[in-house]
């Protein structure tokens, strides 16, 4: 069968921004799934303590009002979702990401800002990225890679796009979706997989980085360190 159909966990983040160094968690969410199918779920609506823009309101649906009035403190939020991604790694389960270097790297900088246990790459993993998985095995398909787009093109119903939920869920199914068109991927061991995904979002910012620099960004610089940056 291989590890896409033992249990899986997804994780996704809804933020203030689009810098994992700056944003901060709005909404968050882990669900155990189990041949594709949620056996269960976590999720957390935090009080970042900041203003969230309204361009990001607009993408998840969470005011800076409504956050403030119905989220919890976000030193609490940030602690529970380390402690929960923890467990499941010492466990040895996978936690499928949608982009984890943003996710993972945004994480990691939040729980540096309350000073609570780092992610440390040598204790975070096997994590599984069906971005970087589907850029190595299909880096010809033209189109976008949001995970919208990639829900489309392996068959998987994305519901309610940005609630972190759904995203979450979404991420484990198409992570085994791509397991089941490419047998490779399938059969690869975990620890053998979370070290390719290694080499391959670094030969993709590598890549994303010269092209950067072609179009005239000279000074263009792409990170490619993964999963965090």
């Amino acid at each position: 069968m291989g590890w896409h159909g033992e249990l899986l966990v997804g994780f996704d983040l809804e933020t203030t921004g689009t810098d994992p160094a700056e944003a901060r968690i709005v909404t968050a969410a882990v669900v155990e799934t189990k041949a594709g199918e949620p056996v269960g779920r976590r999720s957390w609506l935090a009080d970042p303590g900041v203003p969230i823009p309204a361009e990001a309101a607009a993408i998840h649906g969470i005011t800076g009002e409504r956050a403030a009035a119905e989220g919890r403190p976000a030193y609490e939020v940030v602690a529970e979702i380390g402690r929960t991604l923890a467990a499941h790694w010492a466990a040895g389960t996978p936690v499928v990401v949608y982009n984890a270097a943003f996710d993972l790297s945004l994480l990691a900088a939040e729980l540096r800002r309350y000073g609570l246990p780092p992610l440390l790459p040598e204790g975070l993993g096997p994590v599984v990225d069906p971005l970087t998985i589907d850029r190595a095995v299909d880096r010809y398909r033209k189109g976008r890679r949001t995970l919208g787009a990639v829900c489309a093109e392996y068959g998987v119903v994305l519901d309610a796009a940005h609630e972190a939920g759904a995203d979450a869920l979404a991420a484990v199914r198409v992570a085994r979706a791509i397991a089941e068109r490419h047998p490779g991927i399938a059969e690869a061991d975990l620890a053998d997989l979370h070290r390719s995904q290694v080499r391959w979002y670094g030969e993709w910012a590598a890549g994303y980085q010269a092209w950067l620099r072609r179009q005239g960004q000279e000074g263009a610089v792409v990170d490619g360190k993964w999963p965090l940056r």
